[in-house]
């Protein structure tokens, strides 16, 4: 009996130092409410210009802001956003996004990660930028079709080259859908193949090539856009396949994704209502999120939803009502809602009323600080 009770307080002992040790767990246990919630967003920068309305911020051509003002910095105080993503409007000149991109870095105590659409091809915001002379690349379904992973492993080098150059941290690529049907007005040539094997081979070496270069891949859209006849950019979207049919197809990229230890996933606003049995899209499923991504395809990375501006998301979830089921369904991070402060103030609001328990945010706050850690090394622990 005695060395039972001295075995469990040596367990509650080692425990409890163990957590006062982790310094990731110290910083999160003096971060304001605020400042955790921050974590969790990726923005527009122009969120945090109090002048302009929602509509004007998600203008994808005019309104940019490509410097940090003093009164984008108050804002910050009120609101103060983890992560940015940069689209053309944000972008001037090669030597005004390297400026811009060591300030929004720099804004925090905790640096943001800078994100960008860089697939190659169509989805191109540097390399079709007409002040930039970069190369430019086809579209994946071309590279697909030659089937040459040599030269996908070149693709994904020579654009993580120049994004870690400009001052970027993570592309959202490669496009992990499986190009399954043919009437699919979104996805087509943006995917690799039809074929799921050859996309996880290929896709895997554009994240290999990224990597070379310092630059992170998200794969995308969980668990599959490729099988819709709808763009979820503007529209209600379904898959009709049962979950065997996904498993066989859809979810292969991502299944070699996880082996290859993927930093993040972003998820599809695609409903499966042969697999849940309602119209539910997956940013918002906790059967697909946590049952399926994470205890059993036994993902640790982050996941992060699509942006929540899209109408598939939009017209039937607000702004305030999709930010809390997202985070509730397991979504660690929230790319671009329309409204960002009302997105914000309504998951303070539910962490405060216990929607959200905090433990639950907190895990979320964790994986995001615990990759910054791992990129940035701002707590000055890495070992050289």
């Amino acid at each position: 009996m005695r060395k039972s009770v001295i075995f469990l307080i040596s367990l509650y002992i080692l425990f409890t130092f163990s957590a006062v040790k982790d310094p990731i767990s110290q910083i999160i246990s003096k971060m304001s409410l605020k400042e955790k919630v921050g974590q969790l967003y990726v923005v527009r920068p122009e969120v945090l210009n109090k002048n302009l309305t929602p509509e004007e911020v998600n203008n994808h051509n005019d309104n940019g802001v490509i410097a940090i003002s003093p009164d984008y910095l108050k804002q910050y105080k009120d609101y103060p956003v983890g992560n940015f993503i940069l689209f053309g409007k944000n972008i001037e000149s090669p030597e005004q996004l390297i400026g811009f991109s060591e300030e929004l870095h720099s804004m925090g105590t905790i640096p943001s990660l800078l994100f960008i659409d860089e697939e190659g091809g169509s989805v191109s915001r540097l390399a079709n930028h007409e002040a930039f002379f970069l190369p430019r690349f086809s579209n994946m379904g071309a590279l697909g079709f030659r089937g040459n992973e040599e030269q996908a492993l070149r693709v994904g080098q020579t654009i993580g080259s120049y994004l870690n150059y400009y001052g970027l941290d993570v592309d959202f690529a490669p496009v992990c859908d499986v190009n399954s049907n043919p009437e699919n007005p979104i996805i087509g040539t943006r995917a690799f193949s039809e074929d799921p094997e050859k996309v996880s081979q290929l896709s895997m070496k554009v994240l290999q090539g990224l990597r070379d270069e310092n630059i992170d891949g998200c794969l995308k859209h969980f668990p599959g856009h490729g099988d819709t006849k709808t763009d979820s950019h503007k529209y209600y979207t379904e898959s009709l396949k049962t979950f065997e049919e996904l498993s066989e197809c859809e979810l292969i990229p991502f299944k070699t994704g996880i082996e290859n230890k993927a930093s993040f996933i972003m998820t599809a606003h695609v409903a499966y209502p042969n697999v849940t049995g309602d119209k539910l899209p997956a940013t918002l499923s906790k059967y697909w999120l946590t049952d399926v991504l994470r205890n059993q395809m036994n993902y640790e990375g982050i996941i992060i939803s699509d942006a929540m501006n899209m109408d598939a998301i939009l017209k039937s979830y607000p702004d305030d009502v999709s930010a809390v089921m997202a985070i509730q369904a397991g979504i660690d991070m929230i790319l671009m809602p329309h409204d960002f402060k009302k997105s914000f103030d309504s998951v303070v609001k539910a962490v405060k009323t216990k929607k959200i328990k905090e433990k639950r945010l907190d895990e979320s706050v964790y994986r995001v600080l615990k990759y910054k850690q791992e990129r940035f090394n701002y707590l000055g622990l890495n070992k050289e």
